[in-house]
């Protein structure tokens, strides 16, 4: 059996969630996560453009900055008229900051 390391399955995982929100036709809702921020921003794979776009670079870090990105990009959609999206969690657990920022976004008026 092949030993795969922590980053290994984590690109598995976003390869697989790539596809199942490309499939879905709706404009995604791409989250990376980096040791310093949280950087979240929508994305329309038909046309291929970024929508729109944020981070939690000038802000508090953490779980606060996560929720403070998911109201943003949430209010940014609502000015570009997009109300559904597909999540892409980008093959980072559902949980802490990125389930953070996913119940920012859905409170600020995003489906997904």
């Amino acid at each position: 059996m092949k030993v795969q390391s922590k980053n290994q399955r984590r690109l598995s995982r976003a390869r697989k969630t790539h596809a199942k929100a490309r499939i879905s036709q709706k404009p995604r809702l791409i989250v990376f996560r980096s040791l310093k921020a949280v950087y979240a921003q929508i994305m329309d794979d038909q046309v291929g453009k970024v929508l729109c776009g944020t981070s939690s670079l000038k802000v508090k870090s953490g779980l606060e900055g996560a929720k403070m990105v998911g109201s943003e990009i949430a209010k940014l959609a609502k000015s570009k008229k997009v109300s559904e999206v597909a999540f892409d969690r980008n093959g980072y657990q559902y949980l802490g900051q990125i389930k953070a920022l996913a119940d920012a976004a859905r409170k600020g008026g995003l489906k997904f």
